[in-house]
């Protein structure tokens, strides 16, 4: 470690807290039989529908191919479902995906909130945010 500067340790910090905030997340979500990917595509399409696969896969920054597989397994569950209206195809909730997403949306964001407050002030919740916002605009162009 005597060569990993406080950099290269500040990235690998964060991929650790994310890989455990997932993992968690994962363990939460399987009661309801839903992957990190499937909900967070379920979030995006309550919040944006109704949109296109392209929208879709930019909200969730993933190539459309990626996500083919993955909606229609929800298209299947019963989750989403998809319109045709001549050259474009949109997506948005069933009743059922609905349903599903207003009870599991809270829950979830009350469990990553709690990563956050169980650890931070206010206060360092805050400054994390804007440093947090800073790397993430200076990466956007690679």
């Amino acid at each position: 470690m005597k060569n990993h500067t406080l950099n290269t340790l500040s990235w690998l910090r964060m991929m650790r807290f994310i890989r455990n905030s997932n993992h968690a997340s994962q363990q939460f979500l399987q009661d309801v039989k839903l992957t990190p990917a499937q909900f967070d595509a379920l979030a995006q399409i309550y919040h944006h529908a109704p949109l296109t696969q392209s929208e879709l896969a930019q909200h969730l920054l993933l190539t459309e191919g990626s996500i083919s597989r993955m909606l229609t397994r929800l298209e299947k569950d019963g989750y989403i479902c998809r319109t045709q209206n001549w050259k474009t195809k949109t997506i948005a909730l069933t009743n059922t995906g609905k349903m599903l997403i207003e009870k599991v949306l809270p829950q979830q964001t009350h469990f990553q909130s709690s990563l956050f407050e169980q650890a931070l002030t206010k206060e360092e919740q805050k400054q994390l945010y804007k440093l947090l916002t800073k790397l993430h605009k200076s990466s956007e162009g690679y």
